[in-house]
């Protein structure tokens, strides 16, 4: 298939792009009912400076949440705040810090911008190589940091097995460094079993090596940017210091919010709502990837917002073409090269929280017709 079968101009987009949920299954009137509750509730909260640890009463709750006291709770704007803290306190320039190949792209900038030295560890289907991780530290590495996704992660759709996130923390403990447990997709689970946070297996309140990161992005909407950082508590005052310093105080409002809807009746049904729309969503992505292309090879994820395929190596596929080819045709894609140092050309990520059930199997139509058309 040549660029002649391209769509015309007016075809509509169908986005594969981008990890967030489409507008008909976030609760736009339960977030417009939480938002009168919070400043009637407390409008003295709502329009304050507040302080720098986050909304007081958010901060208590997600402190039961993990079975911590308060100190080892800050609540920033979206969990990338919450990462970028962390970064400034821990990879610093020439620091070592371990993280995943493929990772999320902005995590890879936010590293590299503050000059530290990334080392990228093979992710396998059941999570980071470990094995690998200990090669790297029996040979003489020593990470101030680890950074992993262990839910449904970004870019791959994969989890961390239970065995594999136990053996990190033993690691972390032998060699004395954090495991940054980056964790925004775990409540987004439409099968499989749940396993134990990180967090929980080093102890939860007496956790040395764990710093844990959320955020109710994914859960409640992506416009309300609200995460947070659980860790131990000395680690936790650097960064109230740093935050206080970058903002004074995060918002109030968007925090308020949150915790007005988290407090009300229908946070568990809208949040069941978007776990049961993006069950629907990948089985149907899993379909018309193994009709329209049966040579690539991907896992079908148990969770959160993202799938990963690969085509067969030595075939001379080219990803950055296939980007333009598919975007030629009205479907949009992240190209593997964007979660990696170097590598990845014949990689790339599909998010399929954003495609209406209707426009998946269209959307992997033209994006068969793009790779066939790169490599003519």
């Amino acid at each position: 298939m040549t660029g002649s079968a391209q769509t015309s101009p007016a075809t509509s987009m169908i986005s594969f792009a981008r990890g967030a949920p489409s507008t008909d299954i976030v609760d736009v009137e339960g977030l417009k009912q939480a938002a009168v509750a919070a400043f009637d509730a407390d409008p003295a909260g709502m329009t304050g400076y507040g302080t720098a640890v986050g909304y007081v009463p958010l901060r208590k709750w997600i402190a039961e949440k993990h079975g911590v006291p308060v100190e080892h709770v800050l609540v920033t704007n979206g969990s990338m705040q919450a990462d970028a803290f962390l970064f400034d306190e821990l990879a610093t320039e020439g620091s070592a810090v371990i993280t995943e190949r493929p990772t999320y792209d902005r995590t890879l900038l936010g590293l590299r911008s503050r000059g530290a030295d990334v080392r990228l560890v093979t992710l396998e289907e059941d999570g980071i190589a470990v094995d690998e991780v200990a090669e790297l530290l029996e040979g003489g590495l020593r990470p101030t940091l680890a950074h992993v996704i262990p839910n449904f992660q970004n870019p791959a759709g994969y989890t961390l097995s239970l065995a594999k996130r136990q053996r990190l923390l033993e690691l972390a403990r032998e060699h004395d460094f954090v495991v940054f447990e980056d964790d925004p997709y775990v409540d987004i689970r439409f099968s499989g079993e749940t396993l134990p946070r990180m967090l929980e297996l080093d102890g939860g309140a007496a956790s040395e090596h764990v710093v844990y990161a959320s955020s109710f992005s994914k859960t409640v909407c992506p416009g309300i940017r609200v995460g947070y950082l659980v860790g131990p508590p000395a680690i936790i005052e650097r960064i109230r210091v740093r935050a206080t310093n970058t903002y004074i105080a995060p918002n109030m409002v968007a925090q308020g919010t949150v915790y007005a809807y988290l407090q009300g009746d229908r946070f568990p049904a809208a949040l069941d709502r978007v776990e049961s729309a993006l069950a629907e969503r990948v089985g149907l992505l899993d379909d018309a990837l193994r009709e329209h292309l049966p040579q690539a090879t991907f896992r079908r994820p148990e969770g959160g917002y993202f799938l990963w395929v690969s085509l067969p190596e030595g075939e001379g596929h080219d990803v950055a073409r296939i980007t333009t080819e598919a975007a030629a045709r009205g479907v949009a894609i992240v190209p593997g090269t964007d979660f990696l140092l170097e590598g990845g050309e014949n990689s790339f990520r599909l998010a399929y929280s954003a495609v209406q059930p209707g426009d998946v199997d269209e959307g992997v139509r033209r994006l068969a017709a793009a790779i066939e058309a790169a490599r003519g």
